[in-house]
C-alpha cells in the first residue's frame, strides 16, 4: 500500500495576502486585486503589466532584519511559506533535527539570476557581486531555509517547470517512507522579475481583461508570484492531517488519450488561462467529471500546483468546497464543480502541460 501523507500546516504567501486565514478569505470572497509589474521596453521606456504581486513584510514577524539583510526576495518568499506552514501546525518550537526541506520551482531565484549576469558584464569576473552569485543558485532558497530553520535533514529543488510540485512530493513521499525523516517542509516558490515581464509582453501582448481559466482557446494568463508550503508528515502521527491526506501523487504522459479517472471525479484544474495548455483540458477529461479552477486568485506560475493543493487541502481540512472564483465560458467537456461538503470523496489536482505531460495530486479528508 502507498504510503499517504498527512498534511499538517499550510504556508501561503500571495497577491491575496499571507497564511491561511488570508487565502480561506480569498476563496470566500472570489477575488483578489491585481497588482502591476514595472517592465523597461524600447518603445514606450515603462510598460505597466498586470500581475499577482507578494508582500513578505509579514516575514519579519518571524526572522530579524539583520539575518535578512543579504536574502533575496525569492528565498524571503521561501522563507515566508516555510515559517507559515510550521505556525499553522503548531510546530514552531518544535526539535527540526529530523525536518526534511523540499522546494519546487519552475523559474528558480529569477531576479538575483539576471542581477548576477548584469553585475558579471558590467564588471567582469573580477567585479561580480557575490552575493548575487550565492543567492543565484537554485538550492539556495533550501539552503536559507534549512539554516535559519537549524534543519539538520537533508534538502533539495527540484526543478521540473509545471511539474515540479508533483515531483517534489514524490521525493518527499520517499524520504518518509525510508525513514530518512519524520517530517517535510515541502513548498512551491516562483517569483515575478523584469526580465520576465518583458517576455510575457513579448510572448503574449498585455492581458485585456480578467484570467479566465476555462475559456478554452483563449489567451487569458496574468502572472503571478509566491510561494505554498505544507508540512508533511506520515499518516497517523501528530493527529492525523489536520489538512487532510495526499492519498495518491500521479505522474505520466497521457499520449493523446482522455486522462483515467475514477467515474464523477472531482477536480481543480491547474488551467491558468495559458491557450496551449488550456486546449489540453478541453480533450482530456471525462465528461462525467466536475472540475474547477482557482488560478484567479493567484495568477498564472509554474508552481501553480503548489497552490491548487492549499486549496484542496483548506477545504478538506474544513470540510467544504469553496466556490469558484469567476472561471469565464465553460470550455470543458465536463460539468462544473460547485460548492458543497467535501464529504468523504477524493478531491484530485491536475495540472496538464504542453507535451501531454500530467501531475494528479489525490487528497482525502483526514
Amino acid at each position: 500500500m502507498t504510503l499517504r501523507l498527512a498534511i499538517q500546516g499550510i504556508g501561503a504567501v500571495g497577491a491575496f495576502g499571507s497564511g491561511t486565514q488570508a487565502l480561506r478569505q480569498a476563496l470566500c470572497a472570489g477575488e483578489v486585486p491585481v497588482g502591476t509589474l514595472q517592465i523597461p521596453t524600447a518603445a514606450t521606456g515603462t510598460l505597466e503589466l498586470p500581475a499577482y504581486r507578494a508582500d513578505t513584510a509579514p516575514l519579519e514577524e518571524f526572522v530579524s532584519k539583520r539575518a535578512l539583510r543579504r536574502i533575496d526576495h525569492f528565498s524571503r518568499l521561501a522563507l515566508l511559506g516555510g515559517y507559515l506552514a510550521l505556525q499553522d501546525a503548531g510546530r514552531l518550537e518544535a526539535d527540526r533535527s529530523r525536518l526534511g526541506v523540499v522546494i519546487a520551482t519552475g523559474y528558480g531565484a529569477m531576479q538575483t539570476t539576471f542581477a548576477f549576469l548584469d553585475s558579471f558584464l558590467d564588471g567582469g569576473d573580477v567585479c561580480s557581486s557575490p552575493t548575487h552569485f550565492s543567492n543565484s543558485v537554485h538550492n539556495a532558497a533550501a539552503a536559507n531555509l534549512s539554516i535559519l530553520l537549524e534543519a539538520t535533514g537533508p534538502s533539495l529543488t527540484v526543478s521540473q517547470f509545471e511539474l515540479s510540485v508533483p515531483t517534489a512530493l514524490l521525493t518527499a513521499r520517499q524520504w518518509l517512507a525510508e525513514g530518512r525523516v519524520d517530517a517535510v517542509l515541502l513548498g512551491g516558490v516562483d517569483e515575478l522579475g523584469a526580465v520576465l515581464g518583458y517576455c510575457w509582453h513579448r510572448f503574449f501582448g498585455v492581458p485585456d481583461g480578467l484570467l479566465r481559466p476555462l475559456e478554452i482557446g483563449r489567451q487569458s494568463a496574468i502572472p503571478g508570484e509566491g510561494a505554498a508550503f505544507f508540512l508533511l508528515t506520515r499518516e497517523g502521527e501528530v493527529g492525523g492531517g489536520h489538512h487532510g491526506l495526499i492519498e495518491e501523487v500521479r505522474q505520466g504522459n497521457l499520449g493523446g488519450r482522455t486522462l483515467s479517472l475514477a467515474a464523477g471525479s472531482r477536480l481543480l484544474l491547474g488551467a491558468d488561462g495559458h491557450r496551449d495548455c488550456s486546449t489540453l483540458y478541453g480533450s482530456s477529461l471525462p465528461a462525467d467529471a466536475r472540475a474547477v479552477s482557482f488560478a484567479p486568485l493567484y495568477g498564472s506560475l509554474p508552481v501553480g500546483p503548489a497552490f491548487d493543493l492549499a486549496v484542496a487541502a483548506l477545504a478538506a481540512g474544513d470540510n467544504r468546497l469553496f466556490a469558484p472564483p469567476p472561471q469565464g465560458a465553460n470550455g470543458l467537456p465536463c460539468a462544473l464543480l460547485g460548492v458543497g461538503p467535501f464529504g468523504e470523496g477524493v478531491l484530485n489536482c491536475l495540472k496538464l502541460g504542453r507535451n501531454g505531460d500530467y501531475g494528479l495530486v489525490s487528497v482525502v479528508r483526514g
